[in-house]
Order: C-alpha cells, then sequence, then structure tokens
C-alpha cells in the first residue's frame, strides 16, 4: 500500500491547493470518472446536507449517488475539465463525503489513475 497524500479530495482546503503542480487532483480527476459515488441522502440539501439535489440520484430511501457515476463509463456530472490534464470539482464546498474522504496516493487512486492510462502517484 502507498503512503497517501491529502489533496484537493481529501483534507486540505481548495485555497491551499491553488495550482495543478503542487495539487495532484487539480490535473487528474480520474477518481471522479472511475467509481460510484454513494452517500447518505441526508448529504443532500433536501435533507439538510450541502450536496445540490440536481446532482444526486436517490437510490434507495437512505442512500442517494451523484449524478452520472451509475454509468457503464463513470464521470460524475460535477467534474469539470479533462481527465489526466486539468480538472476541478464544480461543488467542492459542498461534496458528499466519499469525495472528502478520497486520498491521492491510496489504492483506490491508484486504481482510477490507472483506469485512465495515467502514471502511478507514488512511484
Amino acid at each position: 500500500m502507498s503512503a497517501a497524500v491529502r489533496c484537493s479530495h481529501g483534507a486540505r482546503s481548495a485555497a491551499s491547493c491553488a495550482t495543478a503542480e503542487s495539487d495532484p487532483c487539480l490535473r487528474c480527476g480520474a477518481c471522479c470518472a472511475a467509481f460510484r459515488v454513494d452517500f447518505s441522502v441526508h448529504e443532500t440539501e433536501e435533507l439538510g446536507g450541502s450536496v445540490p439535489q440536481g446532482l444526486a440520484v436517490d437510490v434507495t430511501p437512505c442512500i442517494a449517488r451523484m449524478r452520472g457515476t451509475d454509468h457503464t463509463r463513470p464521470r460524475c456530472a460535477a467534474l469539470t475539465g479533462q481527465v489526466g490534464v486539468r480538472s476541478a470539482c464544480a461543488i467542492y464546498e459542498w461534496r458528499p463525503s466519499p469525495c472528502r474522504e478520497f486520498e491521492a496516493g491510496s489504492d483506490a487512486c491508484e486504481r482510477a489513475r490507472a483506469r485512465h492510462g495515467l502514471a502511478p502517484l507514488m512511484p
């Protein structure tokens, strides 16, 4: 297992991740176009959370999913830009918990990068 680096998808603030050179997530976006993103419906605006309702799809009475992540080739509807070149989350401040907890350099990150033909962050 590789060491994890906090980035725009982790605990560090967006303001501290201003450039693609300092934050690999700003030129990556592979995680946003590789996995299904499920979270509690209580994270949606409708139930007092912050995830915009128009970007969430109800899966069960308790679970919501980011729109676009349930497709055969997933791509979150909040992802802007081109994977591997320059990307950003259009709802960064309001993203759901799975996105907040995702870590650059983790095994899941490296799997997502590999799916898009990107080199590992951690050699």
